[in-house]
């Protein structure tokens, strides 16, 4: 690698890939939708931009040889076509700027959620099927989008789609600053059973992922084609997580329950009343967060370890001290 485009450079995991990079020597063309001082500190090039706009995918694609493709639209709530415009037609205009300028690697971020069919998922492995139906437009136009990552590898463009599961660490603007503030608030609720075991991914290890994925990356790998579930593979009980996770913000375990079923009719509920009035908000709970929060979700790391060199290289127990120190700064 020489120059890396990396979309979404300014995110929470672009940022740490886009630092990584650096480390190594690599030139840094960013394209995102904000500006971000810091990266350009660094002497990262920034292109603000849409990746739904294909002309201006294609002329920030211009003079890399690998793509780090991380820019996404997130989320349980809102309209399909602003998920599609950006996880699909986003996706596919990366894959036609590496097409018109003969770049050879393509690095896609994924998702666990494209093949969640709101059943327990457990030591499941890439064989695993997309589901008949998505519980979220989110899940839909990643799959998607994520085919067409895949089917877009050949002789010329090696790519590999990567699945991390629940990123957190300092600086997380997702899934930590939510159950902080759920739990100040006192509307912090464990869904379900108690035992229900879960994945989740330092921000380190989901971008060194990322790293080790384009350095094994080229035609014919192994990995070329493929897509691999990452995580701290330390699978932990939902409740244990989150508490965790509110050990380190200096906050009181939550001990609160709320059962399954009432927790899906509630979102159920609340997805209507959102449709009926078009609020645009996110809902507290949908029947999607119902079952994510409720279900299983940790995964089998062979074909990461053997395709990628995949090793956790910063433990829940570490990332947790680290993550407490960043938020008693």
């Amino acid at each position: 690698m020489k120059k890396a485009l990396v979309t979404g450079g300014g995110g929470f995991l672009g940022s740490r890939i886009v630092r990584m990079l650096l480390d190594q020597g690599i030139a840094i063309r960013s394209l995102q939708r904000s500006d971000s001082p810091e990266l350009k500190k660094l002497g990262v090039e920034i292109i603000r931009g849409d990746i739904s706009d294909r002309a201006t995918v294609i002329n920030a694609a211009e003079g890399c040889d690998v793509i780090f493709h991380v820019a996404a639209k997130a989320g349980v709530w809102g309209d399909y076509d602003d998920y599609y415009q950006c996880n699909v037609t986003g996706t596919k205009n990366i894959i036609d700027a590496c097409q018109t300028h003969h770049i050879q690697k393509l690095i896609y971020t994924s998702s666990p959620s494209v093949v969640f069919a709101g059943k327990d998922e457990e030591n499941i492995n890439e064989s695993t099927p997309y589901p008949d139906q998505f519980l979220t437009a989110y899940q839909k136009t990643k799959a998607l989008a994520e085919q067409m990552v895949l089917e877009a590898n050949n002789e010329t463009l090696a790519t590999v789609a990567l699945r991390p599961h629940l990123i957190w660490g300092p600086g997380d603007p997702h899934l930590v600053p939510r159950i902080i503030e759920r739990a100040k608030a006192g509307r912090l609720r464990l869904v379900g059973k108690q035992s229900n075991l879960v994945d989740s991914t330092h921000i380190d290890n989901a971008a060194l992922a990322h790293i080790l994925a384009a350095e094994a990356l080229a035609a014919n790998a192994d990995c070329a084609g493929k897509t691999y579930f990452i995580s701290n593979d330390e699978p932990l009980p939902m409740k244990e997580l989150i508490n965790k996770i509110l050990a380190a913000a200096n906050l009181p375990a939550i001990t609160k329950t709320i059962p399954t079923q009432l927790a899906y009719t509630i979102g159920m509920m609340m997805e209507l009343v959102y449709k009926i009035f078009k609020l645009k908000d996110e809902p507290i709970m949908t029947r999607f967060i119902a079952k994510q929060l409720s279900c299983a979700h940790w995964y089998d790391l062979t074909a990461a370890k053997n395709d990628l060199g995949y090793q956790v290289k910063v433990t829940i127990n570490e990332g947790m001290e680290r993550l407490k120190a960043s938020l008693n700064k």
